[in-house]
């Protein structure tokens, strides 16, 4: 592999490109709603999306402890215009533009690996493994920007169960699509593909991962990671991986994408830390997408993206430096 520096890529600043604002009136909406009604049928009552409508997905509140910040969320339109998705293109307006190509059904997703009971599934079937739960989670990117998104799904670990782990499943680890005829993105040289990403066991059985099948109480569109994505908001937004075809069980440390293209820049854990910064620029503070335009105040970075009472006692005698 081409070393970073060499293939082209260099991050983008949030504040290069301003954001389309077409649901203010979603934000209004759920100003006031945020922890104390759920996501679901949100949409519906916010007013029509730029395009034809996606399926509506509903799901309950959510009862998982964190699992629905009183942050404001982010508009529709800063969700699904302002992406990281390199398959589609390495700008963030990239994905909204290509991702049409993608063809979301049909899908299937297969279980393997170090587990007792194997098996694949269709995305109608996966779907139906547990009740789908409304949730509001912070998004951070390690880029220095972040959202506040309202994602349907349910936790990773209602899958891991039915897949019941051997002994030596230590790890698991996500792999994603990789079509050139249908992700454009795929011919560019920044990472080698397939995406693929990888979590230690009780990160993965955490409640608060989250296999994600929709947002705004909708399916979600292909920019954001249809028909199938990981969400783990305690994490930098890359280890979050889209599109899933596969989740392997495995006993060793998988290797992951942007690790293997720059192991100094992107570890393994990838947790959010504004006291490790990213070698070429500060994770102190963030930007927060849709508040107050280009010169709104930062604010400063928390540990863990704010879920440390929930996911600290994952790492309790870790040195966080050392595995950042």
């Amino acid at each position: 592999m081409l070393p970073l520096k060499d293939r082209g890529f260099n991050h983008r600043n949030a504040s290069e490109i301003t954001p389309r604002h077409w649901f203010e009136d979603r934000r209004a909406l759920l100003m006031g709603l945020a922890g104390a009604a759920a996501v679901g049928g949100l949409a519906a009552r916010a007013g029509a999306q730029p395009a034809a409508r996606l399926a509506a997905l509903p799901g309950v509140r959510s009862s998982v402890p964190g699992a629905l910040t009183m942050d404001k969320p982010t508009s529709l339109s800063d969700i699904t215009h302002y992406n990281n998705f390199y398959e589609f293109g390495t700008d963030k307006s990239d994905p909204a533009q290509n991702a049409g190509s993608l063809k979301p059904r049909p899908w299937a997703v297969a279980i393997e690996g170090e587990v007792r009971k194997p098996f694949t599934l269709d995305l109608d079937a996966l779907m139906k493994l547990a009740p789908m739960e409304d949730r509001i989670y912070r998004h951070r990117c390690v880029e220095g920007w972040s959202m506040v998104i309202p994602w349907v799904g349910f936790s990773l670990a209602e899958l891991i169960k039915r897949a019941e782990p051997t002994g030596n499943a230590k790890y698991v680890q996500f792999v994603t699509l990789a079509d050139p005829k249908q992700m454009p993105g795929l011919s560019s040289p920044v990472l080698d593909w397939p995406y693929v990403e990888g979590l230690r066991m009780d990160e993965a059985m955490h409640p608060l991962a989250m296999l994600a099948f929709g947002v705004y109480g909708e399916v979600l569109p292909n920019q954001n990671g249809a028909p199938v994505r990981m969400v783990l908001p305690w994490k930098y937004g890359f280890k979050s991986a889209k599109t899933i075809v596969r989740i392997r069980f495995v006993a060793t440390q998988p290797k992951t994408s942007w690790n293997q293209a720059a192991p100094n820049e992107y570890g393994f854990y990838s947790n959010v830390n504004p006291k490790v910064d990213h070698p070429r620029w500060s994770q102190a503070t963030e930007r927060r997408i849709g508040d107050g335009g280009l010169f709104a105040k930062r604010r400063p970075t928390l540990l863990f993206n704010g879920y440390e009472p929930q996911v600290g006692q994952l790492y309790a005698g870790m040195d966080l430096k050392r595995y950042f």
